[in-house]
């Protein structure tokens, strides 16, 4: 019912903030953090989709796209579904309790506030921003549980996983533009209408390449980083060809394989810089 594959979109994100903030000990922080960063992300992640489930069963019926999904077909049951999600939250919550007191008290706000986005588009058209909000928190938990307290390159980063998230997640819409309209959902896409939407989501990542790029910046980072934003760049670039042709198999390689590669891609590149800053070629 929850693919795991699907956590790799905030994974590398938060794993590239954890990276950095231990950059002191070369970007490991220790077994410890690492293996407590990874349960909080996947119980978070688990719980939040597990919920998101549960209270659009009845939309996910009507909707030929997810008809077929384990509540709706009656797979899983519902009690099994409350089960999991109740589980996976107070896992999360237990999880951040061993990391650090400032993780635990937060973990009480952040686990409501990335559950609420599943309620959002019954009243929002500007669900997509939420739901950009909830998952761009991924980094900023991870620095936390590093550091114990926040700086500007958590920020920015974080900030560009909301645009990031936003940019794509209006691609994504777009395969339910009729069927939120017949159900009075709400939606940038409903909003604004499919062009418009794909304008928005466009500039989205670009504002989402700009805030990375001086991620990098801010930094020092250089060859390896900076050849990575590249790829990034084609892949979104790509994205955005594919969108317009609005076609439900272009879509969701677009969505889940498009968007996968930038993410490992940053994590990768972040890394590199961290562990051999001695082949960073500078101006």
């Amino acid at each position: 019912m929850i693919k795991f594959s699907h956590t790799v979109f905030a994974l590398p994100f938060a794993l590239s903030s954890m990276v950095v903030a231990a950059k002191p000990t070369q970007g490991w922080p220790g077994w410890r953090p690492f293996l407590l960063i990874l349960l909080a992300l996947v119980t978070a992640r688990t719980c939040a989709m597990t919920f998101n489930r549960i209270v659009d069963r009845r939309f996910d019926q009507l909707n030929p796209r997810t008809m077929n999904r384990h509540l709706v077909t009656g797979k899983v049951s519902l009690r099994s579904a409350w089960a999991l999600c109740g589980f996976s939250g107070l896992g999360f919550i237990l999880t951040c309790w061993f990391i650090n007191p400032t993780c635990f008290g937060l973990s009480f706000l952040a686990l409501p506030f990335v559950c609420f986005y599943s309620l959002t588009k019954r009243f929002t058209d500007f669900t997509h921003v939420y739901l950009g909000v909830a998952l761009g928190l991924a980094p900023l938990g991870a620095w936390l549980a590093v550091t114990g307290s926040l700086a500007l390159a958590p920020v920015i980063l974080s900030t560009a996983v909301v645009f990031w998230l936003i940019g794509f997640d209006i691609i994504y819409a777009t395969q339910d533009y009729e069927f939120d309209r017949s159900q009075g959902l709400h939606s940038i896409i409903v909003r604004w209408g499919i062009k418009n939407s794909l304008q928005a989501a466009f500039i989205s990542h670009f504002i989402m390449w700009l805030l990375l790029a001086s991620f990098g910046l801010i930094l020092g980072f250089r060859l390896a980083y900076f050849g990575g934003m590249v790829v990034m760049a084609i892949c979104l670039l790509l994205e955005h060809w594919l969108a317009r042709k609005r076609s439900l198999k272009w879509i969701n390689f677009a969505f889940f394989r498009l968007n996968a590669l930038i993410s490992i891609v940053f994590f990768v590149v972040t890394t590199v810089e961290i562990l051999f800053p001695m082949f960073r070629i500078r101006a």
